[in-house]
């Protein structure tokens, strides 16, 4: 899978209401109304990440505070594939 040039990368954050990139990863924290919430979206994000074998790095903090960083590990940066899951992400949240 090929690396996004800077210009693409720029190019699809346009497109994903939340996200930031950060050293070659895209990020994004999310705010649920509560743990249970949290943990649900969570296994969402998980089962869906699962389906296209793409996997994210993920940290739940607070008790409400999911934050995923995405990258494509084996290519040391930013593929089209955080791009698509990045938006399913944002689709399994409500925006």
């Amino acid at each position: 899978m090929a690396l996004l040039n800077e210009n693409e990368i720029r190019s699809g954050l346009t497109q994903l209401e939340g996200w930031t990139l950060f050293e070659n990863t895209l990020i994004k924290e999310f705010e649920l109304k509560d743990f249970k919430s949290a943990v649900a979206f969570i296994v969402k994000v998980g089962m869906a990440a699962e389906i296209v074998n793409h996997h994210p790095d993920i940290l739940l903090h607070g008790w409400n505070k999911v934050k995923f960083m995405l990258s494509t590990h084996c290519e040391n940066g930013i593929t089209s594939k955080d791009m698509e899951l990045a938006k399913e992400i944002n689709k399994l949240y409500g925006n």
